[in-house]
């Protein structure tokens, strides 16, 4: 520990690390600065209302409130923050290898990088605007399903200039926070959009520690017990999980080269449990949303049935507290599909990622095998065999920090169904997803340091 420290004493003593901390700080701080402006033309009454707890709108929103830091509160011009480029992002890398042009791209060194990532800021574009199109019609008022922003559409009674206004600060936005956060990246410490998602969630802590200390004092007591036993587990099993490797022995030939020997040695392939991250968690939030979206739009229809159908499907996916018998089965039910859906999603995306990697053909190409097992074909195949063991253990731990929340709910309720309390509000401090986004952040910041710590002749701190 006193290494540790030391190390981080040493990082403030030199010029250029303190030079890029300073830096970094500047930037979240304008960051923040600017997640408070608002978007012209909201509602903020009637945006408490839809985001209040009782809305059937509180849970579907929430991925998009985490990954804007925020901003979603008070539906500023950082609402969508930098989601849509990890939407672009993501698009792409599924793509990558169902198109021949991405893959050579993707094969062709830092040039290729360079140009898949102009494509992804490009995609961005509309991306945003579709993605605050969709934000604005999802915000309705519960009870006569008006928008927050009245006026804002396309149809012949709107106002169109409000409309485009609304859409080019939005999508200004979260260029201005993509840009904010390469600046991080080039002239600051650490990944700049993870610090930017990881700065948001941080500052949303004190004001949602005071919900511990709004309730009785037994409903308070209870709520600071839960949060900090499920925080201090949650972070334990994170980080345990988030760092977990298998590693596979490789072992490259020695290659001669006129006079000179090269290569030769034993390394490993370290393969991640979770090489997901928090992808899945967003996949599958986003999934669920769908339905309620829909159902919002079916419920309003002059057809009794059809507004039966929308109003069951909407409490369904909607409403995730309640404590009677019927209330605690949807809950069930609700969360089992989400905890399914996020154990799917961890699978195909790994599967997508190891895809790209190429790992076999790489090691090939480099002269290196895995100890008894034939290059080619036969490596890809022992690789893949390894990857679908361990990501069970990933899958499974994403699932159960997704539905953490949901299972302590459901018990409470079992025990106490008269209390009435929502315990989310305590467990959802910091949740699940939001403590992946922050170990990662945290542990990739110090490894840097670290790294440039040791470019610079001085001891490493991490062990």
């Amino acid at each position: 520990m006193s290494e540790f420290f030391g190390g981080l004493r040493e990082v403030f003593r030199l010029p250029d690390l303190r030079r890029r901390i300073l830096i970094t700080l500047v930037i979240l701080v304008i960051y923040r600065l600017a997640a408070n402006i608002p978007v012209p033309g909201v509602d903020h009454d009637l945006l408490a209302e839809v985001l209040s707890p009782e809305s059937d709108f509180s849970g579907a929103i929430g991925i998009f409130d985490l990954l804007s830091g925020g901003a979603v509160s008070n539906f500023s011009v950082l609402a969508m923050g930098p989601y849509p480029y990890v939407t672009a992002s993501i698009i792409l890398t599924i793509l990558t290898p169902l198109v021949p042009a991405l893959e050579e791209l993707s094969k062709e060194g830092q040039a290729g990088r360079d140009k898949i990532n102009f494509y992804t800021a490009l995609l961005t574009v509309p991306m945003a605007a579709f993605n605050a199109i969709t934000q604005i019609n999802f915000l309705r008022n519960p009870r006569t399903g008006g928008l927050i922003i009245s006026g804002f559409g396309f149809a012949a009674d709107d106002n169109i200039l409000l409309t485009v206004t609304v859409l080019a600060v939005m999508t200004a936005g979260t260029m201005f926070a993509i840009w904010l956060g390469e600046l991080i990246t080039r002239d600051g410490i650490g990944n700049g959009l993870s610090l930017i998602i990881f700065a948001g969630i941080v500052a949303r802590v004190p004001s949602s520690l005071q919900n511990l200390y709004s309730a009785e004092s037994a409903d308070m007591i209870r709520n600071i017990i839960l949060f900090v036993v499920l925080t201090v587990v949650t972070i334990f099993v994170v980080v345990v999980v988030q760092e977990g490797q298998r590693r596979i022995p490789v072992k490259y030939g020695k290659r001669v080269r006129g006079m000179k020997m090269y290569g030769g040695g034993t390394t490993h392939l370290p393969l991640r449990v979770n090489t997901a991250g928090m992808i899945p968690l967003i996949f599958a939030q986003v999934f669920l949303t769908f339905p309620t979206l829909v159902a919002k739009f079916v419920g309003q229809s002059q057809v009794v049935w059809l507004a039966n159908v929308g109003t069951s499907v909407s409490n369904f996916f909607g409403q995730q507290g309640g404590t009677t018998s019927t209330e605690i089965g949807g809950q069930i039910a609700y969360w089992a599909i989400y905890f399914v859906l996020v154990v799917a999603f961890t699978y195909i995306y790994t599967e997508v990622m190891i895809r790209n990697q190429n790992l076999a053909e790489n090691l090939q190409r480099n002269g290196g095998f895995i100890l008894g097992i034939r290059p080619g074909k036969n490596t890809e195949d022992f690789i893949n065999k390894v990857v679908q063991r361990i990501t069970l253990v990933g899958a499974l731990f994403l699932g159960g920090i997704a539905v953490l929340p949901g299972v302590v709910q459901i018990v409470v309720n079992l025990i106490q169904p008269t209390s009435g309390v929502d315990v989310r509000n305590a467990l959802l401090i910091i949740s699940g997803g939001g403590m992946i986004i922050i170990v990662g952040v945290v542990i990739d910041t110090m490894r840097q340091l670290e790294a440039q710590l040791v470019m610079r002749n001085r001891e490493s701190f991490i062990r």
